[in-house]
């Protein structure tokens, strides 16, 4: 098994991690269950040492997959996983869970499939705002409530940190104070309307996990790879427009962490690939300013520039 730590290290609820971890949503039921145990373990021996999941992708069914491929874990592997939403039947398989006792009753699930005593860190999923499913009528909790269930699960030893998603500047600020350690928010090259709260992040210490770090077909989320000048540097260096898409967020701040998921072992290769991408200062500048015009697109920039 390498030792190697692809992307660099970072710091994710006090361990250093790999820059560059695996997301897991892919390893459900469609993916036959070798194949799925077969990315993990690779993803393993190249050096990822932080796997995101959630009890809620297909029903447990990746957790225990996770579990298969890896029980009993290497001592530095960090595993995340996610609370506020539950697996439904239907054209869409989630469901809003956002009460205090749906996010106990997650992490119990996490516990039993993962066959973990404690996870190491737990993002507490919003609704707020999109994408995704935004709460509405029961499933409006206040934020106050869920962090009071999250530091209960922490104390208790359920847990190890807190981290949050889809969240706004406000409602980061406010749970600060309950020892925040990362944030997973939609962020890209080309989707930076949260680049506020990754200069907060910057600034307290906080791991920035990007969602969508390459766009979706979700609506106001352009795919990273089909910009022109993304294109263009891609060719230059030769490489994807996906490698550079997730390059740049590497370069961009130094908090961030990447999660980007496949089910397959060479596209896996190419993701961890992209730690060892560098741009020349004019290829850099060209991607910065390809969302220059984004709403509060200088926040981050301004901070890091004082810290240079």
């Amino acid at each position: 098994m390498t030792t190697s730590h692809p992307g660099g290290t970072g710091s994710l609820g006090g361990h250093p991690v790999a820059r560059i971890g695996y997301g897991a949503m892919g390893l459900g039921h469609e993916l036959p269950h070798d194949d799925a145990v077969a990315v993990l373990r690779r993803a393993v021996d190249l050096g990822v040492d932080h796997i995101d999941t959630a009890s809620f992708y297909d029903g447990g069914l990746v957790n225990q997959r996770i579990r298969d491929a890896l029980s009993p874990y290497p001592d530095k592997l960090t595993i995340v996983s996610k609370v506020g939403a539950r697996h439904a039947t239907g054209p869409v398989p989630l469901a809003l869970a956002q009460h205090p006792d749906d996010l106990r009753a997650a992490v119990e699930s996490d516990l039993a499939d993962l066959s973990l005593e404690q996870i190491p860190v737990v993002n507490l999923r919003r609704a707020d705002f999109g994408p995704g499913l935004i709460a509405e009528r029961d499933q409006i909790v206040d934020l106050d409530d869920q962090i009071a269930e999250m530091i209960a699960l922490r104390e208790e030893g359920k847990i190890g940190a807190i981290g949050l998603s889809h969240v706004g500047l406000d409602t980061l600020r406010r749970a600060l104070p309950a020892g925040i350690v990362c944030v997973q928010n939609a962020y890209s090259l080309l989707t930076r309307t949260h680049e506020d709260e990754l200069a907060l992040c910057v600034e307290q210490g906080i791991a920035w996990v990007p969602f969508f770090p390459l766009g979706s077909a979700c609506p106001g989320l352009p795919k990273v790879a089909e910009n022109a000048v993304v294109q263009r540097i891609a060719a230059e260096i030769g490489v994807t427009g996906a490698q550079v898409g997730l390059a740049w967020l590497l370069a961009h701040a130094p908090n961030v962490l990447l999660i980007a998921g496949t089910t397959s072992v060479a596209h896996l290769q190419e993701n961890l690939a992209v730690g060892e991408i560098a741009f020349t200062a004019e290829q850099l500048a060209a991607l910065d300013a390809v969302a220059s015009g984004l709403p509060d697109g200088d926040g981050v920039e301004a901070l890091l520039d004082e810290t240079r």
